[in-house]
């Protein structure tokens, strides 16, 4: 058996009441307090998140910008100097390798942050296809990151840093910014439906990151948060998790992802064709938000029916913090996908009235 791997916060985890889990081979924090509470202070005040097993691919050669763009999805020649850009990228059947970021570092010199259970896959991915004056290098093992997520999150790094530093719009960043006299790139990004920063640092400074990060938001209520709770948060955005509601059997457009697809992209990405002719046929099944009517909880994994018919799959579920609801994602044949729809879900062998309902569940107040 595989030795579990650890992030470099790991040996503090213990001291903030950490209940660790195998998820994807890493013995990560799935909660700190609860679920709730951890998820209710993204919400309302603010988490801190160690999301270190997520995967970091560096791009740099003068061919760096053509190799992307027969890579991704996205327009990559769009992404601006200190500005990051959500993408995915297709097999030739438009099926997903992997959903990442790519942050523009300098005019040769990008930063793809990639799905931990997906690294060591798409860096062989793009070697496979690799082309021209272009070095990749996977810098995971060196670097690591954390979350700050929620409302107060700028008020507490404010104690930390200058103010210039993190006055940064969404998908903006700035690199060597000093938090709490570490080096960090700080990025106006996440994975909650809320305001916040994802902060990049070499592995060596995360301990001390991380709990200076804490001891300044103790007043403001943050808390350290866990897998449960960044689950919650990102499902009930609508934000899709990969291995859920994408996969190598899951294109773009049928995760509801399309406006990270150009098609009229000049670049001959790979997995072109196949979703240009997925768009101009029409998509044969789609992902769409579902409301329990009967009492029960859809969980990934469970077969939803119209009728005697079954039409498709939850591809996500739980009972909602904030909405307190139970609620699901369902990748459903289109023909039944309209709103309010009723659709039956399979829950211990038992048939339950669901209707289908607008996504996202939850959206913040700007």
């Amino acid at each position: 058996m595989a030795e579990l791997k650890r992030t470099p916060l790991y040996d503090v985890y213990k001291e903030y009441g950490a209940k660790i889990i195998d998820f994807g081979g890493w013995e990560l924090p799935v909660q700190f307090s609860s679920i709730k509470e951890e998820h209710e202070a993204v919400r309302t005040k603010a988490g801190l998140f160690d999301v270190s097993h997520m995967g970091e691919i560096t791009v740099q050669g003068s061919g760096s910008l053509g190799f992307l763009q027969k890579m991704m999805t996205n327009d990559v020649s769009k992404v601006e100097l200190g500005s990051a850009m959500y993408t995915a990228m297709c097999y030739e059947n438009g099926g997903t390798v992997d959903d990442l970021l790519i942050y523009k570092i300098n005019e040769h010199d990008y930063l793809l942050v990639v799905n931990a259970s997906n690294t060591e896959k798409d860096f062989k991915w793009l070697m496979e296809h690799l082309e021209g004056d272009v070095k990749l290098e996977n810098i995971s093992e060196g670097t690591a990151q954390l979350a700050l997520q929620g409302p107060h999150s700028e008020k507490v790094l404010l104690q930390l840093t200058q103010e210039k530093a993190i006055d940064i719009a969404s998908f903006k960043f700035q690199k060597e910014v000093l938090i709490a006299g570490k080096k960090v790139l700080v990025s106006r990004t996440g994975y909650t439906g809320e305001d916040g920063f994802e902060l990049y640092c070499d592995r060596e400074d995360a301990v001390d990151l991380w709990k200076a990060i804490l001891a300044a938001g103790s007043e403001e209520g943050v808390l350290p948060c866990g897998l449960g709770a960044r689950d919650t948060l990102r499902f009930e955005a609508n934000l899709a998790l990969y291995g859920q509601e994408l996969s190598p059997n899951i294109t773009p457009f049928e995760a509801g992802i399309g406006f990270a697809v150009k098609l009229n992209k000049e670049a001959d990405f790979i997995g072109k064709a196949a979703l240009k002719a997925q768009k101009d046929n029409g998509l044969q099944r789609k992902i769409v938000g579902i409301e329990m009517i009967d009492r029960g909880i859809p969980r990934h994994g469970y077969p939803v029916y119209a009728g005697e018919t079954e039409i498709g799959i939850v591809t996500t579920g739980t009972q909602s913090p904030t909405l307190k609801k139970n609620i699901g994602l369902a990748l459903i044949k289109t023909e039944y996908a309209q709103l309010d729809h009723e659709l039956l879900v399979e829950i211990r062998g038992k048939r339950l009235r669901a209707k289908i309902v607008k996504t996202p569940f939850y959206k913040r107040e700007k």
